[in-house]
């Protein structure tokens, strides 16, 4: 963006025009952001945007302008200007969130993940609705088998009680379930 446009969306913004707020904006937000993102803390990226910071000072920027408090030469200087004050209103923001996460500290007996033991009831309508598909899908001479799986024991573990091999064991399951997903198409 040249001087000239510069120094005229400058004009229009003292003399009221809310559309060259938004010419304006949109002609350093990238350079502003880019500013932003290059001295953002690391520890405070989690936090709050580029964006964030831009916008705020931006809007703190437009008064003045409005006021025609600041008097600028060309757009050099309207861009180190909008500059210093991101940067402030960065380091402002930056000290505040970091100095809010050192004070953090995690929940005393919580693991990693929050999940509750027990499935929810609509996982418990969806099981019991497949365990029973599965029931009606296998002949009654398997149901022992399926039910010993369900209770957690190996195809070896099976094959001891009921007197056959752990492979005769998988094929069955292997069949039950083929059975049962064909059903469900």
């Amino acid at each position: 963006m040249t001087d000239d446009s510069i120094e005229t969306l400058v004009d229009r913004l003292r003399a009221g025009d809310e559309a060259a707020a938004g010419e304006l904006y949109r002609a350093f937000e990238p350079f502003l952001r880019g500013l932003v993102r290059r001295r953002l803390p690391s520890q405070a990226r989690a936090r709050f945007d580029s964006v964030d910071v831009v916008q705020s000072a931006w809007a703190s920027l437009l008064d003045g302008l409005r006021e025609d408090r600041w008097k600028f030469t060309d757009a050099a200087h309207v861009r180190a200007f909008l500059a210093r004050v991101v940067l402030c209103r960065l380091y402002d923001r930056g000290r505040t969130v970091l100095l809010q996460a050192a004070r953090e500290e995690p929940l005393a007996g919580v693991g990693p993940t929050l999940a509750a033991p027990d499935p929810r009831p609509s996982e418990q309508v969806r099981a019991t609705a497949a365990w029973e598909a599965l029931l009606a899908a296998c002949p009654p001479e398997y149901q022992p088998i399926v039910r010993m799986r369900r209770d957690g024991l190996s195809c070896e573990e099976i094959g001891e009680r009921m007197g056959l091999h752990p492979g005769s064991i998988r094929r069955i399951l292997r069949q039950l379930a083929r059975r049962v997903a064909f059903d469900a198409d």
